[in-house]
């Protein structure tokens, strides 16, 4: 594989999409909660999503701490997520199980977290934005490693100008392009991004580095 496709996957697996979400305004309440679980994102998440279920709240408030804290012991809110998809309406569900499949990710439990990221995709009550989420997860994971076609199919219907991660989605594509040698499918794609007003700053940045290092 080449050195460049090497430095492509090195960045996306250093920047992972926890950073990457933080730079989409328009589901930042959900995603700054999912990705980091900061104090804004809990207060957003809260009058976004419970609507007065305090209780459920408050345990997925207690999971959330403890997924927050050293990293040594963070595998032990796996379980409390769970229990919060049990016991949650159909978007706490979603929530927690977004939180519980980056917690097995991060843990080293991707076949885990790939099933989730799959339960989710495939759940007609999330939120359309959430499930997309999840299939754009899945693809990040897997873009050098799983088969193509099936990061491909992931991928393709993530990119449409108008999807919230469309950004994100487009600049795996160029990855999963670069893996498979298909340098000038990668390049037309990553200068599509640096001329595409609406994606985040990093990605419109880190597809002008990529387009140098391919000499373009």
């Amino acid at each position: 594989m080449p050195d460049i496709v090497d430095e492509i996957e090195q960045e996306m697996r250093a920047e992972r999409t926890r950073r990457f979400v933080l730079r989409y305004g328009a589901v930042a309440a959900a995603a700054v909660l999912l990705v980091a679980g900061a104090a804004g994102g809990w207060y957003a998440w809260r009058s976004y999503e419970l609507r007065g279920s305090a209780r459920v709240a408050d345990l997925f408030g207690e999971a959330s701490r403890i997924a927050d804290g050293p990293a040594a012991g963070r595998a032990a809110a796996i379980p409390e997520f769970e229990r919060v998809a049990r016991e949650g309406g159909a978007g706490t569900r979603t929530l927690a199980r977004l939180r519980e499949a980056a917690l097995k990710a991060d843990t080293g439990d991707l076949p885990g977290a790939s099933a989730l990221w799959d339960r989710i995709a495939a759940d007609s009550e999330a939120d359309p934005v959430l499930r997309d989420f999840a299939n754009l997860q899945w693809a990040l994971h897997h873009v050098d490693t799983a088969e193509p076609a099936a990061v491909a199919a992931r991928l393709k219907p993530l990119t449409d100008p108008t999807g919230a991660w469309h950004g994100l989605a487009e600049e795996a594509q160029a990855a999963l392009d670069m893996r498979q040698g298909n340098k000038d499918a990668a390049r037309d794609m990553l200068k599509r991004l640096t001329q595409d007003t609406t994606a985040p700053d990093g990605v419109r940045g880190r597809a002008n580095g990529l387009l140098a290092r391919l000499g373009s």
